[in-house]
C-alpha cells in the first residue's frame, strides 16, 4: 500500500486519476486490473482524518495492531 498524488482529469462525462508508473511498477498493478482507492480532496495529515470514513470487517484496534506489525511502526 503506498499514497500516491495524482491531478484529475476530464474523460468524456467522468473524471480519471492517472496512476504514476512508480506506483504501478511498485504494486505490480496490471491493465484491467481492480484496485482499490481512497480518495480524499483534502490532505490526510493524520489518523483521525481516516476514522469515520471508512467501513471495516474487524474493530479498528485489530485493524491498528496488524499495521503496526506490518509496517513496523514501533508504536
Amino acid at each position: 500500500m503506498m499514497e500516491i498524488k495524482a491531478k484529475t482529469k476530464k474523460w468524456g462525462h467522468s473524471i480519471g486519476i492517472l496512476i504514476p508508473k512508480e506506483a504501478v511498477r511498485k504494486e505490480k498493478i496490471k491493465p484491467d486490473q481492480e484496485v482499490t482507492i481512497l480518495l480524499s480532496s483534502k490532505p490526510i495529515t493524520k489518523a483521525g482524518d481516516l476514522m469515520g470514513t471508512m467501513k471495516f470487517s474487524k474493530p479498528t484496534v485489530q485493524l491498528m495492531k496488524e499495521l503496526d506489525k506490518e509496517f513496523d511502526f514501533g508504536f
